[in-house]
């Protein structure tokens, strides 16, 4: 079963998060502080992290930098503060969902199992590209799918997860339209409950490493009052 921490200094939130997961048959691991939690993540290899921002000694973001640095577990922040920089820092710091307090619990359970899904599936290689071969290209823009690599000019572009696998899914549908809703079903792995500004954040992200000039977009384009698509 899978293995989640959760790192949360409100005890009364985190004590609820973890009876749930729990009663869903998760093993779950708590820390109720910055520094508690980096330990937990150095001591315990983890399947989801459920993180807050504001925590005592080291705050939420840092820890969330520092994950990403060394390794792919997923992680959901789980935040009061609401402010779209707030997010927006997060996304790109390598966090894969932001859930604002208060929450519903019902929401919770339903990312928590769909980016477990989605992880199991990642770790399966069960994929529809991989069906056109091992490589693909378009332009000066060429992917691995087998090494989860993107090369520009040749040179390997540093995606992140999400990132690679949203771009996949773009080109593996080329010439589609896809809604942010739909994007976050797809790609995310989860039916729409939250802020559609994650799947243009993630966007923007990708087409900073991708593109030659990230205004004007060569390969992910955007169809003005509809969502996004790998040109055709």
């Amino acid at each position: 079963m899978a293995k989640i921490g959760i790192i949360e200094d409100e005890k009364t939130i985190s004590d609820m998060i973890k009876y749930n997961l729990e009663k869903e048959g998760y093993e779950v691991y708590t820390a109720y502080d910055g520094q508690e939690g980096l330990k937990l993540i150095e001591t315990q290899p983890l399947d989801l992290l459920l993180l807050d921002i504001m925590l005592p000694n080291v705050d939420g973001l840092d820890i969330c930098k520092r994950v990403r640095q060394k390794m792919e577990t997923p992680i959901m922040i789980i935040s009061a503060k609401a402010d779209e920089f707030d997010k927006v820092l997060a996304l790109e710091l390598g966090a894969d969902d932001y859930v604002t307090k208060p929450f519903s619990m019902r929401e919770v359970m339903a990312r928590v199992k769909a980016r477990l899904r989605r992880k199991t599936t990642e770790i399966s290689g069960e994929s529809k590209v991989e069906e056109a071969g091992d490589k693909i290209k378009e332009g000066n823009l060429e992917m691995d799918l087998k090494k989860y690599e993107v090369a520009k000019n040749g040179r390997v572009v540093e995606l992140t997860l999400r990132e690679f696998e949203l771009l996949k899914f773009l080109w593996q549908s080329k010439g589609e339209v896809f809604t942010r809703e739909d994007l976050l079903t797809k790609v995310w792995g989860y039916e729409y409950y939250g802020d559609v500004r994650t799947v243009d954040v993630t966007i923007r992200r990708l087409r900073e490493k991708i593109e030659d000039d990230a205004s004007k977009a060569n390969f992910v384009l955007t169809k003005r009052g509809v969502g996004y698509y790998f040109r055709g």
